[in-house]
């Protein structure tokens, strides 16, 4: 389903900056053994970080805006009734179910479930809050959440979530969705990478380890980091506001394949120094679609 862009109330802002910035961000380069990253200590990742300088190009910019369909990821206007997204439990309550209800609207979809584990806030390295909590960082190197071996939906026991009895023909798509609470502008947004522009060969398993507690009881999930691919698109949306909410696709067991969209946040070169430290909040959902 294609999704209008919105306009936002920093538009005129965006107008004085350029259309697009480059940046440096980390993929990973090859690998002789599996590759393993933590959400908490980084110090303990086995990865080849291979850091190239790429063109982010702001979406807000583009003729026609991205969409679900095409490039894997679109923008669109949702306001929420949350007061309070530090309060686990009324994110729980209220914001997992708006984002259930957004979901279906935008797809189409009669059935959206969303993983309990869900409202993850994250604060980049200026914010008091850097590291005050489980997985609270930005994401730093080129990932995609999930591989068909962890996909919420298709398999057990991922953040609570049960494989689903698929009728035949029914088909099962994941989504991230993101939303920026401190307002505009970032100083670390968040890019997401056009789905048609990634190749099977560009995304490598690997484990990705929260690093919390006794060591012995650490929880493993495989995601995909990513290989350079000079063919890559990067796209963001300059000056996201709370009342926005970005989708992008984390994996589909559609028989022709397609890529879930990889992300990386990266230092936005155009954002004012003075800019406030981002604060942003993630949540997964998967939809299952009829025949």
């Amino acid at each position: 389903m294609s999704i209008s862009l919105q306009t936002s109330s920093a538009s005129r802002a965006r107008d004085a900056r350029p259309d697009s910035v480059t940046a440096p961000i980390n993929y990973v380069g090859p690998m002789s053994v599996r590759a393993k990253f933590h959400a908490q200590d980084h110090r303990r990742d086995v990865l080849n970080l291979d850091n190239h300088m790429v063109t982010f190009h702001d979406a807000r910019r583009f003729r026609q805006a991205p969409s679900l369909d095409r490039e894997g990821l679109a923008l669109v206007r949702h306001k929420s009734k949350v007061k309070n997204f530090h309060d686990a439990e009324e994110v729980s309550r209220v914001y997992l179910p708006e984002l259930a209800e957004l979901i279906q609207q935008v797809t189409g979809a009669p059935k959206v479930s969303m993983l309990g584990a869900g409202g993850l806030l994250r604060f980049t390295e200026r914010s008091p809050l850097y590291r005050t909590g489980m997985n609270t960082q930005p994401a730093r190197f080129v990932h995609i959440d999930f591989t068909p071996a962890t996909a919420p939906g298709l398999v057990d026991g991922i953040f609570g979530s049960r494989a689903e009895q698929l009728k035949p023909g029914q088909r099962i798509v994941g989504f991230n969705i993101w939303r920026a609470l401190s307002g505009a502008p970032q100083d670390v947004p968040l890019a997401v990478c056009d789905a048609r522009t990634v190749a099977r060969k560009d995304l490598l398993e690997a484990d990705g380890v929260y690093d919390e507690g006794d060591p012995a009881t650490w929880p493993e999930l495989e995601a995909y980091v990513v290989h350079h691919n000079p063919a890559h698109r990067w796209i963001y949306f300059r000056d996201m506001e709370p009342d926005e909410a970005l989708i992008f696709r984390a994996y589909d067991n559609n028989p022709v394949w397609q890529s879930g969209v990889p992300h990386v946040a990266f230092d936005d070169p155009s954002c004012p120094p003075d800019g406030p430290p981002r604060v942003s909040i993630e949540a997964r959902a998967f939809a299952v679609f009829d025949a």
